[in-house]
């Protein structure tokens, strides 16, 4: 989701590479869960955060849909994100405790938290969000251990072509009527989220699936 700020106002300024330091570390969060709550469709989830869902639920894409995400509509584009409930808006993943209930499986965003990730044109950069997290006493951690990815570089890699791919298809779409823009997003939605993913190589199945797409569309 494109925010129109600067880095400025929501950082210390800095952009970092995961090799290095930043101070985003709350050593477990002690009980807090404020970046649980009121998030709003904010945290939008890729087709490896649905994945992950997925096994660590049980749960299908629908399953995931009926009771702990929705379809939401970032910078044009329909995606699935996580659902907030109740007074509280709260993400229906924590327990009775305000702890997750999913937290090994836990999407990207989420991972994240509190940085952010800034695009550039050969690649992405972290930052630090200055005004999100109400803890003060924040310690030193490195990037590549707060994210905790199996095979991070892999992983970088496909975040970034996925995003790309989504900017393709935010241009792309501008031009289409009510019929064809709805067509597309069915498309997006049944070919990368809908569709269950087969093998334990997500990352070869998500490429395959992205070449049929762009090749479909004429990318």
């Amino acid at each position: 989701m494109r925010r129109q700020v600067s880095l400025e106002e929501i950082s210390d300024g800095k952009l970092y590479t995961a090799q290095d330091l930043v101070k985003a570390d709350c050593r477990g969060c002690e009980g807090c869960s404020a970046c649980c709550r009121g998030m709003g469709q904010s945290v939008l989830l890729d087709p490896l955060d649905v994945r992950m869902l997925e096994r660590g639920t049980g749960k299908d894409f629908a399953g995931l849909l009926a009771a702990h995400i929705e379809l939401c509509v970032a910078d044009g584009i329909v995606l699935p994100c996580l659902k907030m409930a109740g007074d509280e808006e709260a993400c229906t993943f924590l327990d009775g405790e305000g702890r997750c209930s999913v937290h090994a499986f836990r999407p990207g965003i989420c991972r994240l938290f509190p940085l952010g990730r800034y695009y550039e044109e050969s690649g992405f950069r972290y930052f630090l969000q200055t005004r999100e997290c109400p803890k003060k006493d924040r310690s030193k951690i490195r990037v590549r251990k707060w994210l905790d990815i199996p095979d991070l570089e892999i992983y970088e890699e496909y975040i970034l072509t996925w995003h790309r791919f989504l900017q393709v298809c935010e241009r792309e779409s501008k031009d289409l009527d009510g019929d064809s823009l709805r067509i597309l997003q069915t498309y997006l939605l049944r070919t990368f989220y809908e569709t269950p993913w087969l093998g334990e190589d997500f990352y070869s199945e998500f490429y395959a699936r992205l070449a049929q797409v762009k090749e479909r569309l004429g990318l």
